[in-house]
């Protein structure tokens, strides 16, 4: 396992201030609203939330009377979810070795952490063994395009989405807002060859559009969607 310094801890606090309560504008106004509709009405009984960061989606789950365990290998991000949901379980662990047995979990959930995750074949294996049978495991990643390119503005003033090496697996460090973390651009090809391989079945996929928020940035979001929802069982 890979344990190198990613910039979690360096940037927990910035993180905690960025979030909030309500999460940054990918999660309020793109991702909770389709993630929640996968979950509500289907009688879960338990979850795991992958990187739960500071713990604001373990503490959606719990209020939809899920029993929700949420693991986070930054003492500050994990100490702030406590600290927030007294009652909550939130374990130092990370996704490469889950300490539970095996067909432990109702519903396993990867919210925007996979790009985080140095041993994704480790972990991605792992995320299926803790799952029971006809369990689901719920994704929500960037784009293997948007962690290969982004937005650039020409000399004209117009812009365009630019994209390069696409196919060449990597980490690089990204900034925004105080917040300096070490993500992987990996090609979507290689996410799931590994969920295929870890024999789950896809049964849901969505580039959810923005619902509300800033109409300009809707319309980026509308014009090279950034982000999508994969939700996938085990039979």
């Amino acid at each position: 396992m890979d344990a190198r310094d990613n910039g979690w801890d360096a940037s927990a606090l910035a993180w905690i201030a960025d979030m909030g309560e309500r999460g940054d504008y990918s999660r309020e106004h793109v991702l909770d609203a389709p993630m929640m509709a996968r979950i509500r009405g289907r009688r879960l009984k338990n979850a795991l939330d992958i990187g739960g960061g500071e713990g604001r989606f373990c503490r959606m789950l719990k209020s939809e009377g899920i029993e929700t365990t949420g693991i986070e290998p930054s003492a500050a991000l994990r100490e702030a979810a406590q600290s927030r949901d007294p009652s909550g379980r939130y374990l130092d662990a990370r996704a490469e070795e889950l300490p539970f047995e095996d067909r432990s979990f109702d519903l396993v959930v990867s919210y925007l952490t996979l790009i985080d995750i140095d041993g994704i074949e480790a972990a991605i294996a792992e995320m299926a063994r803790v799952l029971k049978p006809r369990g689901s495991l719920l994704i929500a990643n960037l784009n293997s395009f948007s962690t290969a390119g982004g937005w650039r503005t020409l000399d004209d003033g117009t812009s365009r989405y630019a994209m390069d090496r696409y196919l060449e697996e990597r980490d690089e460090w990204v900034n925004w807002r105080g917040i300096a973390v070490r993500n992987w651009h990996r090609p979507m090809s290689r996410y799931m060859q590994l969920l295929l391989a870890s024999g789950l079945r896809l049964v849901h996929f969505d580039e959810p559009a923005p619902i509300a928020g800033d109409p300009a940035r809707m319309e980026r979001y509308i014009r090279a969607p950034w982000l999508h929802i994969m939700e996938w069982q085990k039979d």
